[in-house]
Parts: C-alpha cells; sequence; structure tokens
C-alpha cells in the first residue's frame, strides 16, 4: 500500500540511464559534492550567487581549521549553517533524492524533510571525515 502522504513522482538525474559504471560513479560523487545545476542557476540566481559565496566562505573555514586557526565549535557552526543552506539550493537545483538502496538507480522528487534528511546525512559523513582527520593530524584544537 502506497502511503498518500509520501512523494511516489519519479525523478531523473542527467546521468542515472547511462550504461557506463565509471561515468556513473563520477556523476553520483559530483552530485554528492555540488549542490548546484544549470537549470538552477537559471531559476535562481541571487540563491545560488549566494550559495557559491558561501560555499567559498566554508572552504575558507575548513581551510583555517587546517591550519590551526579555528577551534572546533566554529567550525560545526560553519558546517551546520552551511547544511541549511545546502537544503534550500538543492531543493531549488536537484530537487530528487534516491528512493530504495543506495546502489540502486531508483529516484524520487524530494520534499522538504526529504532534502533535510539526505543534506543532514550527508554533510555530517563528510564533516566527521574532515573534522576526524583534522584531530588525528593535530591542526584542530578541542578545548575541554
Amino acid at each position: 500500500m502506497v502511503n498518500p502522504k509520501m512523494p511516489t513522482d519519479p525523478a531523473e538525474p542527467p546521468y542515472a540511464a547511462t550504461d557506463n559504471v565509471l561515468h556513473l560513479f563520477t556523476s553520483e560523487v559530483w552530485d554528492h559534492l555540488w549542490p548546484w545545476s544549470h537549470h538552477g542557476f537559471q531559476s535562481q540566481r541571487a540563491v545560488q550567487a549566494a550559495g557559491m559565496a558561501l560555499a567559498f566562505a566554508a572552504t575558507v573555514v575548513w581551510v583555517l581549521a587546517a591550519l590551526g586557526h579555528l577551534q572546533a565549535g566554529a567550525l560545526i557552526g560553519w558546517w551546520f549553517g552551511w547544511s541549511v543552506f545546502e537544503v534550500i539550493v538543492r531543493l531549488g537545483s536537484k530537487p530528487y533524492v534516491k528512493d530504495g538502496p543506495w546502489w540502486g538507480r531508483r529516484y524520487r522528487v524530494a520534499n522538504t524533510m526529504d532534502m533535510i534528511c539526505y543534506v543532514g546525512f550527508k554533510n555530517l559523513l563528510i564533516g566527521a571525515t574532515l573534522f576526524i582527520g583534522l584531530k588525528s593530524l593535530g591542526f584542530l584544537v578541542v578545548q575541554g
């Protein structure tokens, strides 16, 4: 039985139909790391421009953390702020999520909660990896 409150409209990113496994893999990685699309730039120029500026700022923050010039709390705050903004960018630019297992090729139109969960989990994994890497190398200071 289909839940009437769950979106079931199929969606398909441009790369989903490819048979080339390498192209599919690189496109998936790019799709996760780059929240903008050509369509998004055309329909939301101001939001997209602000997003590019915020992405640059978030990158600078990670570099400052790697150089040891930023404390962990500030880094976490910036990463959370970027995640909130990324939800807005993705809803206008790439408004789809995978439906089913991660290795599948079935996508559907995302609602706001779908996008919050997707971006939150994705950025939690990316942020934790970067955070642990910087901490392990001694670049990030955590005060107790």
